[in-house]
């Protein structure tokens, strides 16, 4: 990163790498008084938890509204999709720039057009499973807090599975967050390594995951601890510049830039993570007489 982003600084360069980063990014980022019934002095559960039977009723009382947020809906629904293909080629653009050491946005845009509409459609089947589990465990939850309050009194037996569930949802993300992870850190370079879809990649990878898999959760776990510590720096980055700095990483492209070097470390230190498991994952260009060495391993 050193070597690449400030030997010698380029402006420019920033701007283009940080821009195929900001596209590889794309997808990745109440309470009130009781009402006297069985709600307690801080949540109104009357509130919470027949909240669908009274979002129903306000629609049909207000179908201007009703369509406005359908439309909206539908218009979230498809940047979403929009974001989720630019973000899948940007995935390999930005990979691209970080091996090879250049700035370029057209030629891999173009280059790796198959490869990057292949994870953008295993990238739109990954994010309906994600919704349908977590609809369905949110419904589950909501249904079965729903009967406890109607079959008890007082709002204080809700606590302890309030708790138990919100665990559980996090339990759940920190599961989805992980498989996400190996997908754009270790299944991408698979597939710009060997050009292959997404399918032929995950076939390629999984073997090596199960046989290692203690090393990619370690792995997993030091970049989650990056990334908090990322958000600590940040935070006090932010109030060191009264709010100055808050405000330049509140927009999105100049966010990108500005994080650029923490960005290109982590891309890079993935493709470096995943060559130390022999020859058939080497994605840095390298010498002859360097690849005819032995192969560093890990038992």
């Amino acid at each position: 990163m050193k070597k690449a982003l400030f030997n010698p600084f380029d402006l420019k360069k920033w701007f283009v790498v940080g821009f195929t980063a900001f596209l590889a990014g794309l997808t990745d980022c109440a309470g009130g008084k009781g009402s006297g019934g069985k709600g307690s002095s801080n949540v109104d559960w009357e509130d919470v938890l027949y909240f669908p039977e009274r979002i129903s009723e306000w629609l049909a009382n207000n179908p201007v509204w009703a369509i406005l947020i359908a439309f909206g809906v539908f218009l979230a629904f498809v940047l979403v999709i929009l974001c989720t293909w630019w973000s899948s080629r940007g995935k390999f653009m930005f990979l691209d720039n970080v091996v090879h050491d250049r700035s370029q946005v057209v030629a891999p845009w173009n280059e790796y057009r198959t490869e990057g509409n292949s994870l953008f459609l295993w990238s739109l089947a990954l994010g309906g499973v994600v919704i349908v589990i977590a609809i369905g465990y949110l419904v589950q939850c909501f249904m079965t807090l729903r009967m406890l309050y109607e079959s008890v009194e007082g709002a204080a037996a809700l606590i302890v599975p309030v708790i138990l569930m919100v665990l559980g949802f996090i339990a759940i993300m920190l599961v989805i967050g992980f498989v996400d992870r190996l997908l754009y850190d270790f299944v991408v370079p698979i597939m710009y390594r060997d050009r292959i879809t997404t399918l032929k990649a995950i076939r390629k990878f999984l073997p090596l995951l199960l046989s290692q898999f203690f090393h990619f959760l370690g792995y997993a776990l030091f970049v989650l601890f990056v990334f908090i510590v990322i958000v600590i720096g940040i935070v006090i980055a932010g109030f060191a510049t009264c709010c100055i700095g808050f405000v330049l990483l509140a927009l999105p492209y100049i966010n990108a830039v500005v994080l650029l070097p923490i960005w290109y470390t982590l891309r890079a230190f993935s493709v470096e993570f995943l060559e130390q498991f022999g020859s058939d994952y080497h994605i840095f260009p390298r010498d002859k007489s360097a690849s005819a060495g032995a192969e560093p391993t890990i038992a």
